[in-house]
């Protein structure tokens, strides 16, 4: 299959994601502050944003409790730790297509909140930009699902602000500190894999015909860490294989389809 070089393009303004930030977060956050936000705001905005209606929210389904039941499918909002899906996923991919919702942020705003005060601090832009490689991860800890053609994924890239608490143990209190919410401002773009032909996206177009992981890690503008766990997975779902060693590396190469 053909690799295009995907141009990186913001989505236009979205009045429904817009939408549902307001029902989620509303004015009280200017009037009162931080302080009034329930915990997990992101999960909250985008369950509102990819089902308005909230009699399709918190649906028991069997013996567990799906995010979203649109009658005919199932979209659960993950923000991390993918393992805890396991069990669900044997009984909702049994029954229903599952798209599984990871939210990503792409640049963050980090502000810090002083508990006996309650001051916050100014907001300060991190450096690490996010991007869907980071979704791999979490794709590990689920790796034996990814060839269910019940399952599909959406990678949600938005900016957004990032409240932690000052109670960390280093001399600033931010190392080993809490994270308190995250405020989701703009939603940037959205990568979504429906079947094991969509993972091909993820293969950098420019890459020689044989390739070592730190050689992919280069060409993706990712860290030679991630590029490992993105080939794993990419091996897996026969998007790329091995084809030999280079040194002390494995060699991969884009399969034939």
């Amino acid at each position: 299959m053909p690799r295009k070089k995907q141009p990186e393009e913001n989505l236009p303004p979205n009045p429904l994601f817009e939408q549902a930030k307001e029902r989620v977060i509303g004015i009280a956050r200017e009037r009162q502050g931080i302080g009034t936000l329930s915990e997990k705001t992101v999960h909250a905005v985008l369950k509102r944003y990819y089902a308005p209606d909230e009699d399709m929210h918190e649906i028991p389904i069997e013996n567990y409790v799906a995010d979203i039941y649109t009658g005919t499918e199932i979209i659960e909002i993950q923000t991390r730790q993918f393992n805890r899906m396991r069990e669900k996923l044997d009984v909702f991919l049994r029954l229903y297509p599952v798209t599984i919702v990871y939210p990503i942020p792409r640049h963050k705003w980090l502000i810090w909140i002083d508990e006996e005060s309650g001051e916050l601090s100014k907001p300060h832009k991190s450096p690490v930009k996010g991007n869907p490689y980071m979704a791999f991860a979490e794709l590990y800890k689920i790796k034996a699902y990814l060839k269910n053609p019940n399952l599909h994924l959406k990678f949600v890239l938005l900016d957004m602000e990032e409240y932690r608490l000052l109670n960390g143990w280093s001399h600033d209190k931010k190392k080993g500190s809490c994270r308190y919410d995250r405020i989701p401002s703009q939603l940037v773009k959205e990568v979504c894999v429906d079947s094991i032909r969509d993972y091909m996206q993820f293969v950098p177009y420019e890459l020689e015909e044989s390739f070592t992981s730190e050689q992919f890690a280069k060409a993706a503008h990712i860290r030679k860490e991630t590029a490992q766990i993105a080939l794993n997975i990419l091996t897996y779902v026969e998007c790329v294989e091995r084809v030999g060693k280079k040194g002390h590396s494995y060699l991969y190469q884009v399969r034939e389809w």
